[in-house]
């Protein structure tokens, strides 16, 4: 008997999985939205969302006048050591394949972003969720900082 996690997604037809896997957002989600009411609520203004920054994607939320940005990682996607997701078995090759580009990318564009004299924070989607005030204070010394950080 396996002891493997099982993802819910698996035992689904294809229709269903395909129509599942499409209504997953990249913005708005509910942990940005919380986010920004945080930030709202402790007077953080000037922000934009899903700024395209040149050959560094597009952070959830930066300012450009001090040069923070940060991104919301969801957990699945960009593989949060934490959470431990299982990996869909169906096409396990593929999933593989993306979650590990995916992560290239993250730590690729925080090089440029840092190389350019950004401050790069990237925060879990879970950690949002289970201590808003600790991303806060995360968020608060990038403004009171001088020196630029490497994701935390």
């Amino acid at each position: 008997m396996s002891t493997r996690p099982i993802s819910t997604i698996e035992f689904r037809p294809d229709a269903v999985r395909s129509y599942t896997m499409s209504r997953i957002r990249g913005r708005d989600t509910s942990p940005e939205l919380r986010l920004r009411a945080l930030l709202r609520e402790h007077g953080f203004r000037g922000y934009r969302l899903h700024l395209r920054l040149q050959g560094a994607g597009s952070p959830d939320i930066v300012w450009t006048r001090r040069r923070v940005c940060v991104f919301i990682d969801g957990c699945f996607w960009h593989r949060c050591p934490s959470c431990r997701i299982a990996i869909p078995m169906r096409n396990r090759s593929y999933w593989q394949d993306k979650f590990r580009r995916n992560r290239l990318r993250d730590r690729r564009t925080d090089r440029v972003l840092s190389a350019g004299g950004w401050r790069v924070l990237r925060l879990w989607e879970h950690e949002i969720l289970r201590d808003p005030d600790a991303c806060l204070r995360r968020i608060r010394q990038l403004f009171t900082s001088n020196e630029v950080h490497p994701s935390a």
